[in-house]
């Protein structure tokens, strides 16, 4: 789960670590509120949405921008209101772009130095790892292309934390001067208990800056949580913007299905995410692209699998559906009944290609022969996947 920049902030707040004040706003005029109560003329107003590049992005109305300056709360107000309601386009959003449906109206800073800093879950040590540059304000990939030796990767031992000689080493590394260190030590520190009492998967900070007055803060943070932890934290469960993410991705949640939407033509429904995995290698090997993930786990019911089916047939690139089942927890024949339920439920207008195997595979089969309907029957996953490409029409 992703949250806003604002939403951020307040958790950094949280965790004392030092952010310029600030506040959201949905319409023009709680924009200009915003202003006035932080009391300065040196703001800046930036569109809330979940994707970066946002300052070099394109409003559909043809207004540049989204972070601009305000020299006042009557200038604060005119930029939310060019803002808020249109489709901001980056170079992370897509062509279809993002609607802005708030801003955020925060002080300004005065910016001596601009620094990388995240913490992410290294999933190779099963242990954090913190990774920093001095090149800040940059995105890091860019970085890693073009000056690998600026980035700098701290491990961090899971059961002892984050150490405060590993704070100072870090400071110093990133070149902070000797009366910063304090304040960056603490800040860096800030991060990493906030990383961890929220069961973040990273929290990237780009860029962190130095005033030119020696200041250390935080000016843009991102979030990323474990979903499977966000039942121990409803305070950040309810932060979730579902109109910042894939409405059939929202949908499938709903139903307890794991879903992911891609810009192919191939539906898939399968069991297992290994399985759903290896589905779409093989659907790409016969030349073909698919269209989503979908794993309707171990334990599929009628219902869900009803569910899944309306979220295939919705996509209009959709033109061939491969459900590819192997029963072990699951049983073939409950997932027969549930696909045959689903089939008449949704109408379906697409060729669909069935690969059963495993628990009640017999029984599976014969019920889906004798349904009536016009399933193209697999004998394996490669000849599933084959059959769905030609169904498809051939190649992509």
């Amino acid at each position: 789960m992703n949250i806003h920049e604002y939403q951020a902030k307040e958790l950094l707040q949280k965790f004392g670590v030092a952010t310029p004040p600030g506040r959201a706003a949905s319409t023009p005029d709680e924009a200009k509120d915003a202003a006035r109560e932080l009391g300065t003329d040196g703001l800046v107003v930036k569109a809330q949405i979940h994707a970066g590049g946002r300052g070099k992005g394109t409003f559909a109305n043809g207004f540049k921008g989204g972070v601009h300056l305000a020299k006042s709360t009557d200038d604060a107000r005119e930029l939310a209101f060019k803002m808020l309601g249109q489709t901001l386009v980056t170079h992370q959003t897509g062509p279809a772009g993002r609607v802005v449906n708030k801003v955020l109206v925060a002080k300004s800073v005065d910016i001596a130095r601009e620094i990388y800093f995240a913490i992410l879950l290294d999933r190779a040590t099963a242990a954090p790892l913190i990774v920093a540059s001095t090149e800040g304000g940059v995105e890091i990939e860019t970085v890693a292309a073009k000056s690998p030796e600026k980035i700098i990767r701290e491990p961090v031992d899971p059961l002892a934390g984050l150490q405060p000689y590993q704070t100072r080493k870090l400071a110093k590394q990133l070149g902070f001067e000797s009366s910063q260190i304090k304040a960056a030590a603490k800040l860096f520190d800030g991060l990493y208990r906030t990383f961890i009492a929220l069961d973040c998967s990273m929290v990237e900070v780009n860029p962190l800056v130095v005033t030119p007055q020696g200041e250390v803060l935080a000016l843009d943070a991102k979030f990323n949580f474990d979903d499977n932890a966000l039942y121990r934290h409803p305070e950040v469960a309810a932060m979730r913007d579902t109109a910042e993410e894939d409405s059939r991705e929202v949908e499938a949640s709903k139903h307890g299905l794991n879903y992911i939407g891609l810009d192919g033509n191939i539906a898939c429904l399968v069991n297992g995410a290994g399985l759903a995995m290896a589905t779409m290698d093989i659907i790409k090997f016969y030349g073909g692209s698919p269209a989503n993930f979908l794993d309707v786990g171990g334990s599929a019911t009628q219902d869900q699998v009803t569910e899944a089916f309306k979220i295939l047939v919705g996509d209009p690139h959709v033109q061939a559906i491969l459900v590819n089942i192997f029963g072990g927890i699951a049983q073939c024949d409950v997932i027969a009944q549930g696909i045959i339920g689903a089939a008449k439920t949704v109408k379906l207008h697409v060729p669909l290609v069935v690969r059963l195997e495993g628990t009640n595979v017999n029984e599976g089969k014969r019920l889906l022969k004798e349904s009536g309907l016009a399933v193209i029957a697999a004998d394996d996953l490669a000849d599933a996947a084959e059959k769905a490409v030609k169904a498809a029409g051939g190649k992509s």
